[in-house]
């Protein structure tokens, strides 16, 4: 049996951690929760996820810088940064290109969506791992 893939959210908006952990969860996913972008970042650190949905906005770090830390750094740099927010700006969308991020998601995109470009990253994840790994 397939171990179900983890993904981290790190959002300080009850009301969207709420929704995400029922989508990802109810979509098969583990998830996990972190309200702020150091603590969000110490939790990559431990736990390794598949994935980070990542907002921009968060009370004690940018979504921005926490990406940067998390591309910069050897032992997490492979996981996928999805960053997840409500600022539609060309500025944002090309900080997180300049990032690392590797897709930015508005909060306004359909579910669907969202949940298709999740499964995406994931799956390319897992064959750059195996392509690297045998």
């Amino acid at each position: 049996m397939e171990t179900k893939k983890t993904i981290l959210i790190i959002e300080d908006n009850p009301s969207s951690i709420y929704y995400l952990r029922r989508v990802l969860e109810k979509e098969g996913y583990r998830t996990l929760v972190a309200e702020g972008g150091f603590s969000g970042f110490e939790m990559a650190r431990t736990e390794k996820p598949d994935l980070i949905l990542l907002d921009i906005m968060l009370p004690d770090m940018d979504g921005h810088k926490v990406c940067r830390m998390i591309k910069m750094n050897r032992a997490l740099q492979h996981i996928p940064v999805a960053m997840f927010t409500s600022r539609d700006t060309d500025e944002d969308a090309e900080k997180a290109k300049e990032g690392g991020a590797d897709a930015f998601i508005l909060k306004s995109t359909r579910i669907e969506i969202l949940v298709n470009i999740l499964q995406r990253l994931l799956e390319k994840n897992t064959d750059s791992h195996q392509s690297r790994d045998g």
